[in-house]
């Protein structure tokens, strides 16, 4: 199985030391939480791991090889739902496909009965559950989830949670930034800023 780890990583944005010295591992069939107080850095290292942003010092590494995020091993999923509000929900989703069938993933975030109406009309939690369809579009081994279950309603967060699991039960990895990481069973909670 892969194992996923970055290196004594340090983030600068402008002139602000994000955080610095940071490490963590995770492998195949592994979540981990990342915690810690609003402007700590989640959201950060997140964009660190998937190839947004580069460290101002450390690396990271796909097994025990440099990793330059390639798109085919990353699911990204922001705090934004990325979906243009004149389309629908399938035509959204239809961007990201490449194949992938849009009805399964429709019907693993319950969103079936969606699928014709534009964005626009949906609910903050149908928005968001529309943006997680995503994740099973095409298989790929690292889900960099960013505050994932924001605007669900607690069968949503639970459904997401259980999907979650079953992603890791089946080699996946998943790095959830979090205010909650406990509810998400993790293997490890790397907690970033001192007063995480």
């Amino acid at each position: 199985m892969a194992v996923f780890s970055g290196q004594s990583l340090s983030c600068v944005r402008g002139q602000t030391i994000v955080f610095e010295n940071l490490s963590f591992t995770v492998g195949g069939g592994g979540i981990l939480a990342l915690s810690g107080v609003n402007g700590a850095g989640k959201t950060s290292l997140l964009r660190l791991m998937a190839g947004f942003l580069k460290p101002a010092a450390g690396t990271l590494l796909w097994n025990n090889e440099p990793f330059d995020a390639p798109e085919e091993k990353i699911h990204w999923l922001g705090v934004d739902n990325a979906l243009k509000p004149d389309l629908t929900v399938r035509e959204n989703l239809s961007y990201w496909a490449r194949g992938g069938d849009t009805d399964a993933a429709l019907a693993k975030m319950d969103m079936s009965a969606f699928a014709r109406a534009p964005a626009r009309y949906l609910s903050a939690g149908q928005k968001r559950r529309a943006a997680l369809c995503r994740l099973f579009l095409s298989p790929r081994p690292l889900w960099l989830l960013d505050e994932p279950a924001n605007s669900l309603d607690a069968a949503s967060e639970s459904k997401l949670h259980a999907l979650v699991k079953e992603h890791a039960a089946g080699g996946g990895m998943a790095i959830i930034a979090t205010h909650n990481p406990q509810a998400w069973h993790p293997d490890n909670i790397l907690k970033i800023g001192a007063a995480a």
